[in-house]
């Protein structure tokens, strides 16, 4: 009875492992793609003065404690309203739910979107907007905070990889428009995980 104690328990750290490893490779797969982005002239949003002397963005190490798996509250009683941003430029988006969770015994709270006007790409249907701010904002990271892609999750719980954390456009070009991250979702702990502020090397 005991050895089968341990062998149950050896199998689901095995399956945990492999999915730790598996969120992992996904959080690397996402930097690579963001960093083969800027890279190419033909995709990149760097203003040409900029892109002579990028050598790739820049990045925390990836760190498993920034991924979480949150609690998925649906707020269905929201109203719409225009978000901020970096112009006069005001999109419509509603909350459409909370994600709750733990960092380092810590809870959290922070609220995702959605956009009220539909995205011109299919595929986007599910597409949840998750900006916000936190202790390394302008001391590591762009002071202007970072944002996530989420998706509709199926069940209640959604996994929220910072290690995706990607900047804004406005963090390399003045030329764009960015939603500011609402104060709600301001983090007062330090995200080590993500994009960091962008430098010329």
């Amino acid at each position: 009875m005991k050895n089968l104690f341990f062998l149950s328990l050896l199998l689901f750290s095995i399956v945990v492992s492999a999915q730790d490893e598996a969120l992992i490779s996904e959080s690397k797969a996402a930097q690579i793609e963001l960093n083969e982005e800027f890279s190419n002239p033909e995709t990149t949003i760097l203003e040409p003065e900029d892109f002579k002397e990028f050598h790739g963005l820049e990045f925390y190490p990836i760190d498993e404690k920034f991924i979480v798996k949150a609690k998925f509250v649906r707020t269905p009683d929201e109203k719409p309203f225009l978000m901020p941003t970096t112009t006069e430029r005001l999109p419509e988006y509603v909350k459409y739910a909370e994600a709750h969770f733990t960092i380092d015994e810590n809870v959290f709270v922070l609220n995702l979107f959605k956009s009220v006007q539909p995205y011109d790409e299919p595929g986007y249907e599910d597409y949840l907007f998750l900006p916000f701010t936190d202790l390394t904002s302008g001391d590591g990271s762009y002071g202007g905070g970072r944002f996530l892609d989420q998706r509709i999750p199926e069940g209640d719980t959604i996994i929220i990889d910072f290690n995706k954390a990607y900047n804004p456009y406005c963090a390399y070009s003045a030329r764009y428009s960015c939603p500011i991250p609402p104060k709600e979702n301001d983090l007062l702990i330090r995200i080590e995980a993500g994009v960091k502020a962008f430098g010329k090397h």
